[in-house]
């Protein structure tokens, strides 16, 4: 019996969000806003995933409607880096446990809406540069790992 493209979906988001999460366990407020990561703070990359997570559960109710793409492919990469420092720098001064609780909440508003999809919303052909799968959480952590190893912590 095969597997409800649905739930491995679901259950792919699930697994790099605790991939993310594990990653950012135990760090403290000041380390969630140390600027020694990149520029960014592990808090700014946390805000960032916010916002292609927001960006994608639009997406998938946009084209589960018979809608067309919103961010295509064709999005340049200075597009991207656009939209990435812009949304970061708007975000930055919301606090550390207000990005960690919306950390939450928008990656459950993205399970419902590949819960509410339709067919055509799990179509993963029709989605451009925000995907409808994503590993965006793993590669993150992948980061902050690295970060909190230089710093020791």
């Amino acid at each position: 019996m095969t597997q409800d493209p649905r739930s491995a979906i679901v259950q792919s988001y699930q697994e790099v969000r605790a991939e993310l999460m594990a990653a950012i366990d135990g760090l403290s407020d000041a380390q969630l806003t140390d600027l020694s990561f990149d520029g960014w703070s592990v808090k700014d990359h946390l805000a960032h995933l916010i916002v292609w997570d927001e960006i994608r559960a639009g997406e998938i109710a946009r084209i589960s409607a018979g809608g067309d793409c919103a961010w295509p492919t064709t999005m340049t990469e200075d597009q991207v880096e656009s939209l990435n420092t812009m949304t970061v720098e708007l975000r930055r001064g919301l606090s550390a446990r207000q990005i960690l609780a919306e950390l939450a909440t928008s990656r459950q508003r993205v399970i419902a809406a590949i819960m509410a999809a339709t067919p055509r919303g799990l179509d993963a052909s029709l989605y451009g540069a925000s995907g409808l799968q994503s590993t965006h959480d793993s590669e993150h952590a992948g980061w902050i790992r690295a970060w909190r190893d230089k710093q020791g912590i």
